[in-house]
């Protein structure tokens, strides 16, 4: 059984799976929620003021965060680097004031921009196909392939100061919005892969996709091979990997073996991300 199937239905048909996907992922935890209506009617001329002031705020703070990637690489994560890009577009660098996390608030802003130019991407693809069914298609795991590539190669840039990335969004405060990328990601590149499903395997599929992209992105921070190759090779045999075990735990048949698969795939994913940061048994 592949690790997706039978997922060639229209969204609008599954008003149920949207509503797994809004429970799953950032759409909840990152997304401003509207007011009803009911409030808008009753909203004073001073609270629509001080709405624009909030839109206008909001629109310097991602023109700051926008500009200040490009200080990264050589600064880091950090208020400096947003410092350095308010300057850079003509603002006072003392305006890092605006962001009291800091640079959580860059590393939200780069991953939520890389999510969503992928997420453009893999509709771009889906509509194409629409507009011309003779067209090749790839296989759903292909797709899963090719996304997760696409996404890890956004971070190569940044390669240098991504450990440093990784490291703030562990950070108690942080960890809530670092889980909600993680999951939209995941969540956007099984939904254009065409997995509609309303059941169980829903969230066993993206816990799978998870456990690979952490894995790999692990994996590419070492990786000095040229054009990252071997960390394609990586993402490919964990793909294959997660065949046999969704396989193996969809069977009812073997929930013995399923366990153990599951165990054994748990456990290689902890060793490559344990040698990979360095890590000792013994601490």
């Amino acid at each position: 059984m592949a690790m997706l199937h039978s997922f060639r239905s229209t969204r609008s048909r599954f008003p149920i799976a949207d509503g797994f996907r809004r429970l799953w992922t950032s759409r909840v935890l990152l997304v401003d929620q509207p007011e009803n209506d009911s409030n808008r009617k009753t909203e004073s001329q001073q609270s629509t003021h001080e709405e624009s002031d909030e839109e206008y705020d909001t629109n310097i703070k991602i023109k700051i965060l926008g500009a200040s990637l490009k200080f990264v690489p050589d600064m880091g994560w950090s208020k400096q680097a947003i410092s350095a890009g308010a300057e850079s577009i003509g603002y006072p660098g003392v305006i890092h004031g605006l962001f009291p996390n800091g640079g959580a608030a860059l590393v939200q802003y780069f991953y939520s921009e890389c999510n969503r130019k992928l997420n453009q991407m893999l509709e771009k693809e889906t509509l194409a196909i629409k507009a011309d069914p003779s067209s090749p298609r790839k296989t759903p795991e292909q797709q899963v392939r090719d996304a997760v590539e696409t996404r890890l190669r956004m971070v190569i840039p940044y390669k240098k100061t991504w450990p440093q990335a990784l490291a703030i969004m562990t950070l108690p405060p942080n960890v809530p919005t670092a889980l909600a990328n993680l999951l939209t990601l995941v969540d956007d590149i099984c939904y254009y892969a065409g997995d509609r499903s309303v059941d169980i395997h829903w969230y066993t599929r993206r816990m799978i996709l998870a456990t690979i992209y952490k894995a790999t992105e692990l994996y590419m921070l070492q990786d000095i091979s040229e054009d990252h190759k071997e960390t394609w090779l990586f993402l490919e045999r964990r793909i294959k990997d997660a065949l046999q075990v969704y396989a193996t735990l969809s069977s009812t048949a073997k929930p013995d073996e399923a366990l153990s698969c599951a165990t054994e795939t748990a456990t290689a994913v902890f060793v490559t991300a344990r040698n990979i940061l360095g890590l000792s048994w013994n601490k």
